[in-house]
């Protein structure tokens, strides 16, 4: 009889609650008083544990703001991953797109006002976050390499990466700044999946076919 797993069980769940409170007070203590202003001292009065406990758990004060990184990142890279039989990866990222764009991921940009104002209004934050559009470039870059057996430096393999890259990075902007004018999700959507549709045209004759095999 394993005797461990109820007690490691309990612990994770223990942990990941933890690491949810610290994550929603850091993120009210942002949107009400901006992420330049607030310290992990302040966050982790809110959150009631140490401040020890909150760098254990977020090592960057970015990290609390930013809670789908690791999503974002690997975004345009998974869905070049995962395309179809003889589908492109424009076509998959394309595709990969308007579900999101249909499901209003946040990850994708729809995450609300104030989040959109917390991005704005901190010099920190948006040069993290145009840190994270780079990353998630060179993740892309990877994966096409791998498919189409290139160095991840070759030229077409990085110059096709920064205009898949650049398109959804533009569309990211767009949502911001739709969300900051004060536009519904459901409008920014509506607008962003026409205008999805015009970007992506664009890249067809040049990356139609390319990476897919």
């Amino acid at each position: 009889m394993d005797t461990t797993s109820a007690p490691t069980g309990l612990r994770e769940i223990k942990k990941q609650e933890t690491r949810q409170l610290i994550s929603d007070q850091a993120t009210r203590l942002f949107i009400a008083q901006g992420f330049e202003q607030t310290t992990i001292a302040e966050i982790a009065d809110a959150a009631r544990v140490a401040k020890k406990t909150v760098t254990n758990y977020f090592a960057r004060k970015e990290d609390l703001a930013l809670d789908h990184q690791d999503a974002f990142v690997a975004s345009l890279a998974d869905a070049a991953a995962s395309r179809r039989t003889g589908e492109s990866a424009l076509a998959a990222l394309r595709r990969d797109f308007e579900v999101a764009v249909a499901s209003q991921d946040p990850v994708a940009g729809f995450a609300g006002p104030e989040f959109a104002r917390m991005i704005a209004d901190s010099p920190t934050l948006t040069v993290c976050l145009r840190g994270l559009h780079d990353q998630r470039e060179q993740a892309l870059a990877a994966v096409l390499a791998e498919t189409t057996g290139e160095h991840p430096d070759d030229i077409t393999v990085s110059t096709a990466a920064a205009l898949l890259g650049a398109v959804h990075r533009t569309l990211f902007q767009r949502i911001q700044t739709l969300t900051l004018a004060g536009q519904s999700n459901d409008a920014i959507a509506a607008t962003i999946a026409t205008e999805a549709a015009a970007a992506f045209d664009l890249l067809a004759p040049a990356l139609g076919d390319y990476a897919g095999g």
